[in-house]
């Protein structure tokens, strides 16, 4: 199977993987040091995998204890109703992104690009300038919190199977986020002292981390 950093580039693609090699560049003559922490698309797809097990296992069982009366089966127009909701969440997902690093972005919303890897399927939202740790991380989890924790919490609470299982899609939609979140707070830092950036990477899923 062809690498991820091997595929084909659009032209959008190519011209911001130029102003982020440029920004490594410089980040490294102020003294920065670069340490690589993307993932692959394949991978992030197998850890969804793996993570749809628990998510939805705990979540059947706390609808059940919730609602034990209540039967998680879908009804015609509740499906139709969830494939519509999916597709504009899907969007929704990569806006949130957008719309959370944007507030700590140097230039705002103008730092933020939108884009689609065809060749995987996969929509993407990338911020073109390095931010700080937390605010790289609370923008890359908000759109699970608000479009997959809250709707299955409310659905568990309520009894509705569309929140529900809403909530539980949105989750592991957002798996391969909590991987890269997750390489991100497993990095461990020679020196507790030092500044840390994370750069997202423009082609690739994963960030760069920054440490000086």
């Amino acid at each position: 199977m062809k690498e991820e950093k091997d595929r084909k580039l659009s032209a959008k693609e190519q011209k911001r993987l130029g102003v982020f090699e440029e920004t490594c560049e410089r980040l490294s003559r102020e003294g920065y040091k670069k340490t690589d922490l993307t993932i692959g698309i394949v991978k992030a797809n197998l850890f969804v995998f793996l993570l749809a097990i628990p998510i939805v296992a705990i979540g059947v069982l706390l609808f059940a204890w919730r609602n034990p009366i209540s039967l998680l089966t879908p009804t015609p127009h509740g499906s139709l109703l969830f494939i519509v909701l999916f597709f504009v969440l899907i969007v929704a997902h990569e806006l949130i992104h957008g719309l959370t690093w944007s507030i700590y972005a140097e230039h705002h919303f103008k730092d933020i690009e939108f884009g689609f890897m065809k060749e995987y399927l996969t929509p993407y939202c990338t911020c073109t300038t390095p931010i700080l740790k937390n605010h790289y991380i609370l923008g890359a989890l908000m759109p699970c919190i608000v479009l997959g924790i809250f709707p299955t919490a409310i659905g568990i609470l309520l009894g509705s199977h569309l929140l529900f299982w809403i909530g539980i899609v949105m989750i592991l939609s957002a798996g391969g986020d909590i991987m890269i979140v997750w390489k991100v707070l497993t990095f461990k830092k020679q020196d507790l002292s030092k500044e840390i950036l994370i750069y997202d990477h423009p082609t690739q899923a994963g960030s760069v981390i920054f440490e000086k």
